[in-house]
């Protein structure tokens, strides 16, 4: 009966970690996504379509921007002078599979200058399945490490 109990178990959460790593996937496919259409039809266009109603942004210098004050910043921002993508290195759910975060290295060309930074989003899914990122955050500047 133990032995029962303890394959029940094993295939239970063998079958969580396999849920667990689709999602990873589909996470960071999602932020690819983000990142493609932000390429294609521009920085406000794409944080507009993936934010979530509550969404959250983290800008330097500057105090957390919430909810609508969210929207009506993105909604002013002129993105037409600059080109803003990313490339996700890593991306994890939560064993629900409801919360996640990516984070990667953005880059942001504008008038034949290229700079690069890190950055860190915070997902939430949605009742479509789809999902909606509740925080974003990026830190300017990019150095290798040192080995």
């Amino acid at each position: 009966m133990k032995l029962k109990l303890a394959t029940i178990i094993l295939l239970l959460c063998s079958c969580n970690a396999l849920h667990i790593v689709k999602w990873n996937e589909t996470l960071k496919t999602t932020d690819k996504n983000f990142s493609a259409l932000s390429k294609e039809k521009g920085m406000k266009y794409a944080f507009l379509h993936f934010i979530d109603n509550n969404g959250v942004l983290l800008k330097p210098n500057s105090y957390p921007v919430e909810g609508k004050q969210t929207n009506q910043l993105l909604q002013s921002i002129n993105d037409t002078s600059f080109q803003l993508t990313w490339e996700p290195l890593f991306a994890r759910s939560s064993a629900r599979g409801d919360l996640g975060y990516t984070y990667g290295i953005y880059t942001n060309t504008s008038n034949n200058t290229t700079k690069q930074g890190t950055y860190v989003t915070i997902w939430k899914k949605q009742k479509d399945g789809l999902w909606k990122f509740v925080l974003d955050s990026g830190n300017e500047g990019l150095t290798k490490p040192s080995h």
